[in-house]
């Protein structure tokens, strides 16, 4: 029952609004799930799939991070899984004759969604400059044109070198030792735009850029479990199940959140019979509607009552704790004893008696856990916001004990391998040496691009060659205009990919596309057949072995292309193995265990079923590799943000049927919308304020120091957000995103704190 790629776009004013739901999963994610995969690769392919995703000889889904129970279920996958599934093992082809057929101008004009429904890429192809189409070119003939570039440049930091969260451990560590060996630290990554701020905050206060807790922590012993700025229901929707495990032996479960979302009220589990026929579980105890931003001054608040709760109770906080493993909490007391409850109310929203309700469940639990997404990581506050969530846990003890913990929960299924494996752009000086060690290179030290810097080097006309090893750049990153007119600037464009997308449309002056392997596809080399491994949102490194026939025999593995390139690039007599390492997988994981910390014996550990997980000293011994050996209580200046009349805060979300940038269908069924993604969601009250009718066209403009920005043509959908606050989806509103807009320390786009206002719709909708 495959049905072809869509001819036409889609029509936007088809868009239908209902109620939105207050269940999530059951029979109809089931339903619609296996319907995507039925459509795109058939029965016999599509069920051969699923039975192998998320399982111990299987491959990792090419979706979420969300770690897999030591026991996978047969159906270990979720709605989203299959979709993404069902994308990458489609029989739909782009080959050389829809190239043919299709101007690249033309590409341009079209939405994510169609780009993303047309299928896998089945060649390598090339933009000349001046042409107006992609043509076929060989294998050999695109990497020498390529190579070529690069040893042109007058610097070896004029190329910048991307990484989607998709890529491998070993094709990640291959990609960065490659550029180091060229000579730069521009690895620019998709962790710059979704996780970077909990990495650096985490660094700061624990000494481990990473979270802290198992999934048994939640599963089985947590007592409290805090769910903030995240949506689990759409973005890691294997979570609900550890939640509904957690819940039903007692956990208590609070969501804090600007928006109300199903997958935290109810959920009806598909694996089981409750969840079918049932009336499924209720997962949370407690819902806080905080204002957009107001996470900060939640979490200050809450540690101010702690504080005053302990010195007026006792017994609160855990002394012992903070006089043995912590520092500072003196000046951070002092900093919340000056917190003024005006502003504490004005930048959350929430009254006294909310605040109070949530400080009884925490003194209720002996074991707390603290979930987030970007929620809270793209905000101007989003590093001061989650050293304040690390305070919370201190003080009571909360962290490196069973049940208790920091969970930020990553999004692209390798975004924490990639990191682990080297891809940043200011790596540290012991890792640099041990690359050194291993390989006999000399790895440049000074600092490379992140994401942002990128973009500006771009824009500015300071980078030869941008080379992105998967993802889609120009859907991922703000100031969509600015993106699309730098990328177009690029003397030399390089998309490593196995699907068409809007980066691809955004060609530089001249484009090259490289197909590659997608995670269900055998991976077949000189000395045999290959697993790959990738680490999850708990450091667990685990393999992944795909089954499926290539989508085309031209498609070559990320390793491969790697190695084929770095080959010529760093010339004959450069002494990495690289023929070696693209024949040979586990060559590359034993240079890997003689580099990375906590990776020996890898071969022999990750073959166990399952994998292994990695050392983190604070979990695991309550030792913090911070300046003073201990973790660190932070001051956060609160800055209250506060709008003009007329103006909303508006956040950037993901649709249900989305992941990323990748568009997977047009419904958000769990909020009620159908047929469509360009909707703004807004509080009744804000609109009646407004004078805006529900279901009225709009703009979205955006107000900043060098001039408004718009989203045009929003159909306006009344909807129960946090007052003053309302909600849409991107990519469809990355245009209103400075460039500069960006988080305190991590550099990452600010996309969940942009002042707008709405005025009438200057144009119809777009297709």
């Amino acid at each position: 029952m495959t049905t072809q790629a869509p001819r036409d776009d889609h029509d936007e004013s088809g868009v239908r609004v209902g109620s939105p739901k207050e269940t999530a999963a059951g029979l109809p994610g089931v339903v619609h799930g296996l319907k995507s995969v039925l459509e795109q690769a058939g029965v016999r392919r599509g069920t051969r799939t699923l039975r192998l995703v998320n399982q111990h000889r299987g491959f990792d889904c090419p979706g979420c991070a969300w770690p897999e129970p030591g026991k996978p279920h047969l159906a270990e996958f979720c709605e989203n899984g299959a979709k993404a599934v069902a994308e990458e093992a489609t029989v739909r082809r782009v080959d050389a004759a829809f190239f043919a057929a299709h101007p690249i101008e033309e590409l341009a004009g079209r939405t994510d969604h169609w780009l993303g429904q047309q299928g896998r890429l089945t060649e390598p192809v090339f933009r000349d400059d001046g042409d107006t189409h992609y043509r076929p070119i060989g294998w050999d003939e695109a990497l020498d044109l390529i190579a070529e570039s690069l040893r042109g440049l007058a610097s070896p930091d004029d190329a910048a070198f991307y990484t989607s969260g998709r890529t491998s451990n070993e094709a990640a560590f291959l990609y960065q030792l490659f550029a180091r060996a060229f000579g730069t630290n521009n690895l620019p990554d998709c962790s710059n735009m979704c996780h970077e701020s909990s990495g650096a905050a985490l660094t700061e206060t624990i000494g481990v850029g990473k979270g802290s807790v198992s999934l048994t922590d939640i599963t089985d012993h947590a007592e409290l479990i805090v769910i903030v700025g995240q949506n689990p229901g759409t973005n890691h929707p294997r979570m609900l199940t550890a939640l509904e495990h957690a819940k039903r032996r007692g956990a208590r479960i609070v969501s804090i959140n600007p928006l109300p979302e199903a997958g935290l009220q109810t959920f009806k589990n598909p694996q089981t019979v409750r969840g079918v026929v049932g009336t499924g579980t209720l997962l949370s105890d407690l819902y806080l509607q905080v204002r957009v931003g107001g996470d900060l001054a939640f979490f200050q608040a809450v540690n101010r009552m702690l504080v005053d709760a302990d010195t007026a109770d006792g017994d609160v906080l855990d002394h012992e704790f903070i006089a043995t493993h912590t520092t500072g909490f003196d000046a951070a007391a002092a900093a919340w004893r000056a917190l003024d409850w005006d502003d504490i109310a004005t930048a959350t929203g929430l009254p006294r008696e909310a605040l109070e309700a949530f400080l009884d469940e925490v003194r209720g639990a002996e074991s707390v856990v603290v979930c987030w997404a970007m929620g809270l990581t793209q905000h101007k506050k989003a590093v001061p916001t989650i050293r304040e969530i690390v305070n919370f846990l201190l003080l009571r003890g909360n962290i490196g004990r069973p049940g208790a913990g920091a969970c930020p929960v990553r999004g692209h299924s390798n975004v924490q391998g990639d990191r682990t494996m080297g891809i940043w752009e200011k790596p540290p000086a012991s890792f640099l040496d041990a690359l050194e060690a291993e390989f006999g290179i000399t790895a440049p030290r000074r600092p490379g691009h992140d994401t942002v810097d990128t973009i500006r080097a771009m824009r500015d006309g300071r980078i030869g060659v941008f080379m992105a090893m998967g993802g889609n750049f120009a859907s991922a990153t703000p100031d969509s205009d600015v993106v699309a007119a730098a990328l177009r600037a690029v003397p030399l464009t390089v998309h490593v990919s196995t699907k068409l997308n809007r980066s691809h449309a955004l060609a530089g002056r001249r484009s090259i596309i490289l197909p590659c392997l997608g995670r269900t596809e055998r991976d077949l080399q000189a000395g045999g057949e290959q697993f790959v491994t990738v680490e999850d949102s708990m450091s667990t490194v685990h393999t992944s072995r795909g089954t499926l026939r290539p989508a085309s025999p031209r498609l070559r593995s990320e390793v491969a292309i790697v190695c084929g390139l770095a080959r010529r690039v760093l010339g004959p007599h450069d002494p990495t193995p690289w023929e070696a390492f693209a024949a040979d997988y586990s060559t590359v994981r034993s240079s890997i265990s003689r580099v990375i910390p906590g990776f020996g014996d890898f071969e022999a550990r990750v073959s166990v079923p399952g994998g292994f997980v990695l050392p983190h000293p604070p979990r695991d011994s309550l030792t913090f590799p911070t300046a003073s050996g201990r973790a660190q209580f932070s001051v956060n200046d609160l800055e209250v943000l506060r709008t003009a009349p007329g103006r909303l805060i508006l956040q950037t979300i993901r649709s249900h049927d989305q992941f990323n940038t990748t568009i997977y269908g047009l419904d958000d069924r769990y909020r009620g919308i159908r047929g469509g993604r360009r909707v703004v969601f807004v509080n009744p009250a804000d609109l009646d304020a407004l004078g805006v009718a529900d279901g009225a066209m709009v703009d979205l403009v955006s107000e900043w120091s060098d001039g408004d920005r718009r989203a045009a043509s929003f159909r306006v959908v009344a909807y129960p957000t946090a007052p003053g606050c309302a909600a849409a989806y991107f990519p469809e509103t990355n245009v209103l995103v400075p460039l500069d807009h960006t988080a305190e320390v991590s550099n990452t786009p600010a996309s969940k704190s942009v002042i707008v206002r709405l005025e009438p719709a200057e144009s119809g909708l777009p297709r």
